[in-house]
């Protein structure tokens, strides 16, 4: 039996998110990510993507590793797309 996926209708929010969080600053923790997600009314799969970064300043590349760390163990990065 093969796996199928279908891509989200959410997929590549996960970048437009990551593309507003580093427009201005260099740095950016988890809170900042998690208001930013919730405002733009993410679903809860990426809400909960986000909720797994670590509590502490991460610059964009360290920011992407996270997420794209989490999405790929959750087998998502298809379905929501990786960030960069």
């Amino acid at each position: 039996m093969s796996e199928t996926w279908q891509e989200s209708p959410e997929h590549g929010e996960l970048q437009r998110l990551v593309d507003l969080l580093f427009a201005t600053e260099k740095r950016a923790d988890r809170l900042d990510a998690l208001v930013l997600a919730q405002s733009h009314d993410l679903s809860e799969d990426l809400v909960e993507v986000v909720s797994l970064l670590p509590p502490m300043g991460l610059t964009r590349s360290q920011f992407c590793d996270q997420i794209n760390s989490t999405l790929a163990a959750h087998g998502w990065g298809r379905r929501y797309g990786i960030v960069s």
